[in-house]
């Protein structure tokens, strides 16, 4: 299915610009191929939330993790089938525990401390396909990066709402986890990909 939708696509494409070169074409062939996982997964995972019926804590908790996500970036799948059992596991799994577990202050305070050391020592995580390799952007990603662990570990805090606030510092935890350089390791990806392209 995936093959013939992308494909489609890329004759439509090619028909419509006749001048694009086959370089052109592969990177709008990939770009398809990315877009075409995000929608599907997105549809998978919102499905089982529905069945589940934690639609609005999958929103929510996707929300609040994407913020420190964006600047500080992390680990990505390498197939597609890896990707989507992993995502399903983290946005089922972790928004159904923050609706049902309650996390004492301490249990907050300690992991969110060493989450924001963790944040400011390993952010920006890049990929391999995706080096970060500006220095002045390495820097910035860094510093929001910090500036964001430390608000997730605040508001973690202070939040009286159980939900919202145990959405903080998990978000906090699983992103340390996925720009942890041991973690890139397990799984035998590349860490500081951007070293290969400075001297």
């Amino acid at each position: 299915m995936k093959d013939l939708v992308i494909d489609s696509s890329l004759n439509v494409i090619k028909k419509y610009n006749p001048s694009y070169s086959n370089e052109k074409i592969e990177e709008i062939k990939y770009g398809l191929s990315g877009l075409y996982l995000t929608i599907t997964k997105t549809i998978f995972i919102v499905l089982i939330a529905f069945v589940l019926g934690i639609v609005k804590e999958l929103i929510i908790f996707t929300l609040i993790y994407n913020i420190i996500r964006m600047p500080s970036f992390g680990l990505h799948a390498k197939s597609s089938i890896a990707c989507l059992i992993s995502s399903t596991i983290m946005f089922i799994g972790l928004p159904y525990l923050c609706s049902v577990i309650i996390i004492p202050f301490w249990l907050k305070l300690v992991p969110g401390f060493i989450g924001i050391l963790l944040i400011a020592k390993n952010s920006p995580a890049d990929t391999e396909k995706r080096p970060i390799v500006n220095p002045k952007r390495r820097k910035s990603y860094k510093i929001i990066s910090t500036v964001l662990a430390i608000i997730f570990v605040a508001s973690a805090l202070i939040i009286p709402d159980n939900f919202l606030s145990n959405c903080f510092i998990l978000s906090l935890v699983l992103q340390c986890f996925v720009t942890a350089p041991a973690v890139y390791k397990l799984f035998k990806m590349p860490y500081d990909n951007y070293k290969k392209y400075t001297v």
